[in-house]
Parts: structure tokens; C-alpha cells; sequence
């Protein structure tokens, strides 16, 4: 399919969510989009497996990435597309297509624009961290994730959600002795050990850092608790695996020593990491981005890839059309006033 970078952003995300793009299937979008890009005689576009980047080098003082992912979840009966008004439906509208939609328009129209400009399409991002496209050039191609600021286009409600909270479980482990529960002294159950550890956890007090002026709220929860042998046997093995989403101010590292503290006297398995990323709103792009959008930032509260750009020292911002709490869901859709309003903003900012 051949995309019209000449038409209305609405109208260009609902060609690009009729281009089925299930994980791990993105070569007809990546086609799509490579050949809408390539058109564009202003950008340097290179193609590594099925992630786009798209650059100027015009020799700005600043470079900015915006970037999104091609891929969406499995099929759920939405699709193809339908516009209901205000409101465009199907499979990606909000995750991402209408970011994307955006992200090709701005460098359709915005040739000579007051920041270099890397623009990145990449693959697998709702799938394992393994198949992730930007976790790859990051790995791969880290250069070509250089820059001053960064911007991931995942639906914010057409808001800044700056940075992200990192996260990371654990499994907490009680032993204890086997035994028959006629005869339960003559054993330790493992499971009534683990009522400290439950009770550690409902006495905990979440630490809410502001950082850049906004407050992150973080969170440490039991998810699974596991243990028993049989109905008539005093266990003498439990797990509770326990998830701790942190501030951003907090290293993967430091968050884990802190749960090892907070359960001090448990054997603690570190079993899933992944790092937080900090806002940056205090950089000079991000200061012109926040003015031209208005409103008040939030923190983001959940993870997103923005921690792939932290990691590499570049501070980024969610900043795209689209109700987070959509993504996923059959009834997935996208105001069009968002897509509007995204590609307004990044407009202003960009020729300003």
C-alpha cells in the first residue's frame, strides 16, 4: 500500500492501521513507511531489518528524536478502520498508529525545521523486550539514537508524561519443615512464615520524590504469593514475588539494594529489571517543547521505552494523541482533536 503523506493526519492513520502490522509481521508497514520516507529528498534514511530512522543534517545547535512503533497487539475484530465523527476506531489508532500518522506528517511538512530532526519506526515493542526494534539500535546502532531530547509518540492524552518509573520483581522465599497436619508441631509451615513478609509490605509507606517539579508515587506490591504440597501437609516452601515500581531518581541498582534491605532476614531473587528514566524537563528543548505544548507535565507512572533513551543519556518526554487506557482494547480508538493538536504542537515548536 502507498501512503498519501499529502493528506490530513486522520486520514493517514487510518491507512496506516488498514496495514495489518501484528508483532513480528511489520515488513508491509515498514515497506509502507520506508517508501512514504525515501520520497522525501530533505531526510537520510537507513533500514535495519524493520526499523526506519529518517534524519536531517542541517547542523542545528540541537537534535531531537521522535519516535514510534509499528507493530500492535493481535486482531480483536477491529479492523479495518472506521471514523464515528470525532472519534477514528480500530486496531492501533491509539497504539500507536495515530503517533506514527503524526511522526510522518511533521517530516512531510516540516522540511527546514529550527532542530535537526531524527525520526525512528521500529518494530516489536509490544511483544518481549528480546524482539523490541529500539532496544536493538540501541544495542546495534546506539548513535543513531544520539540526541538532545527525545519525544516517543505513545498515546498521553495529547499531554507530556515525562520520564518513566523503573521496575523490578522479586521472589521472596520462607522455608520451613515438612509434616503431617495431625502431627503439625513436629514441623515449620513455610506459609505462616511468609506473614512477616505480608505484613512488611501492607506497613509500607510509598516514597514520593518530586523530580523536575513533578512527584512520582512509587509502589511495592504482592503479586503472586505460591506454596503448599498437598492438603494434608505442612509446607515448607513460599514465595511471594513482589513488583517495586521506583522513581526515576533510583538506578536499577539502588532499587534492588532497597528491597534487599526492605526484606532483610528473606533469601531475595531479583527475577525482572528494567530502569526508569529521568525526565529532563530542565534541558533548553525540553523547556521550549513544555511552552509550546502548555499545560502542566505529568509523570509517567507506568514504563515506556523513553528508559531506552535515558540509559544513553538523552532525557525524553510521552507525547502523543490518545488515551493510554484504550491501548489493547477491542473498542481501541483516537480523537482525531488529538491528532490534530499533536501535529500543531510539534509544528510550532519545530518552525518557531
Amino acid at each position: 500500500m502507498q501512503l498519501d503523506l499529502t493528506t490530513d493526519a486522520a486520514a493517514l492513520t487510518e491507512q496506516l492501521v488498514n496495514i495489518e502490522s501484528v508483532s513480528l509481521h511489520e515488513q508491509e508497514i515498514a515497506d509502507a513507511v520506508e517508501e512514504a520516507l525515501r520520497a522525501l529528498g530533505h531526510l537520510e534514511v537507513t533500514r535495519v531489518g524493520n526499523n526506519l530512522v529518517a534524519r536531517t543534517d542541517l547542523g542545528r545547535g540541537e537534535r531531537v528524536v521522535i519516535a514510534g512503533h509499528l507493530d500492535t497487539v493481535p486482531l480483536n475484530d477491529n479492523l479495518p478502520a472506521r471514523r464515528d465523527g470525532d472519534l477514528l476506531h480500530g486496531l492501533g489508532t491509539c497504539d500507536m498508529k495515530g503517533g506514527d500518522a503524526v511522526m510522518l506528517r511533521i517530516a512531510a511538512t516540516v522540511a527546514e525545521p529550527n532542530r535537526d530532526l531524527t525520526f525512528i519506526f521500529y518494530d516489536a515493542e509490544e511483544i518481549a523486550a528480546e524482539h523490541n526494534g529500539l532496544g536493538r539500535l540501541a544495542a546495534s546502532h546506539p548513535e543513531m539514537l544520539a540526541a538532545d531530547f527525545a519525544i516517543l509518540m505513545e498515546p498521553s492524552n495529547a499531554g507530556i508524561e515525562a520520564g518513566c518509573q523503573g521496575t523490578l520483581r522479586v521472589e521472596v522465599r520462607t522455608t520451613g519443615e515438612r509434616a503431617h497436619t495431625a502431627r503439625a508441631w513436629q514441623g515449620a509451615n513455610a506459609i505462616h512464615r511468609a506473614g512477616e513478609v505480608l505484613r512488611r509490605l501492607e506497613a509500607y509507606e510509598p516514597r514520593r520524590p518530586v523530580i523536575d517539579g513533578l512527584e512520582y508515587h512509587e509502589g511495592l506490591n504482592a503479586v503472586f504469593v505460591s506454596g503448599g504440597v498437598a492438603g494434608n501437609v505442612v509446607p515448607d516452601a513460599c514465595v511471594v514475588e513482589v513488583n517495586y515500581r521506583f522513581a526515576p531518581d533510583r538506578s536499577e541498582a539502588e532499587a534492588e539494594a532497597w528491597v534487599r534491605e526492605f526484606f532483610d532476614g528473606y533469601d531475595v531473587t531479583l527475577t525482572d529489571s528494567a530502569p526508569g528514566a529521568l525526565p529532563g524537563l530542565d534541558r533548553p528543548a525540553a523547556k521550549a517543547f513544555l511552552d509550546a505544548v502548555g499545560g502542566r507535565p505529568a509523570p509517567k507512572f507506568g514504563w515506556t521505552d523513553v528508559a531506552r533513551f535515558s540509559a544513553l543519556g538523552v532525557p525524553a518526554v510521552n507525547f502523543g494523541p490518545g488515551d493510554p487506557l484504550l491501548a489493547h482494547k477491542q473498542e481501541e480508538h483516537v480523537p482525531v482533536e488529538h491528532i490534530e493538536r499533536c501535529e500543531a504542537v510539534l509544528t510550532r515548536w519545530l518552525t518557531a
